[in-house]
């Protein structure tokens, strides 16, 4: 029986040609590997985005679509591979966020045009929760890759002692999730409060912290900035 061909059009040789475009500036370097890598991943990628999550809806879709291939390429520079962030990851996000400013922009018209307070809100709504295996398996896992590290690197950021405590048994948690039976919220703290030694109130004040951290990773993350 022949093997269903995987699909595999944003590869890690399409991951080093945005990597090589962005560490040079021959014009001729860029050009071929614009062409040759960056275009078709570029398009295939956009298509996908717009079936995947409903941006069909739209008005003009088409030269949206066609919009936002050329917009990429535009902020080709913007791309950091310093960052550590994959080139996936990071354009895959900031065209989803493109397409979902078209989706409010698209509402707040027709809202002033027709009147109707409510039109567009479940439209949107299901837009933007429809799942599609291969994005949000591929982003799942890249997110939280990139949020390993992150957690990671602050062993070298200043804290007190108990919030130093709870990032430690955050990261004993996430080295190891498969051996862990957690069924709820209560049985992370009694994880963490088995870990730690710390009281319950200790563990919430410093898991505040913790989190205010995460929200502004995540804020990163969907803004495109990792």
């Amino acid at each position: 029986m022949m093997k269903k061909k995987q699909n595999n059009y944003f590869t890690d040789a399409h991951e080093q040609a945005i990597i090589n475009y962005a560490l040079t500036t021959d014009n001729k370097i860029r050009t071929e590997l614009y062409v040759t890598y960056i275009e078709p991943a570029f398009n295939e990628m956009v298509d996908k985005i717009v079936f995947t999550y409903k941006f069909t809806t739209l008005p003009n879709i088409d030269d949206l679509r066609s919009e936002c291939k050329i917009w990429l390429t535009t902020i080709l520079d913007k791309f950091n591979p310093s960052s550590g962030s994959k080139a996936f990851s990071y354009f895959s996000v900031i065209t989803k966020n493109w397409f979902i400013h078209k989706v409010k922009k698209t509402a707040e018209q027709t809202k002033r045009e027709v009147g109707i307070e409510d039109i567009t809100k479940s439209s949107c709504h299901e837009t933007l929760i429809v799942k599609h295996s291969y994005f949000t398996s591929r982003e799942d896992n890249e997110f939280w890759r990139e949020f390993w590290y992150e957690v990671k690197s602050w062993e070298h950021v200043e804290m007190k002692v108990n919030e130093r405590r709870i990032v430690e048994a955050i990261k004993i948690l996430m080295e190891d999730p498969d051996n862990i039976e957690i069924f709820n919220k209560k049985a992370i703290y009694l994880y963490i409060r088995e870990i730690t030694g710390l009281n319950t109130k200790q563990i919430v004040t410093n898991l505040t912290k913790v989190r205010n951290r995460y929200k502004e990773f995540k804020n990163d993350w969907d803004s495109g900035n990792i």
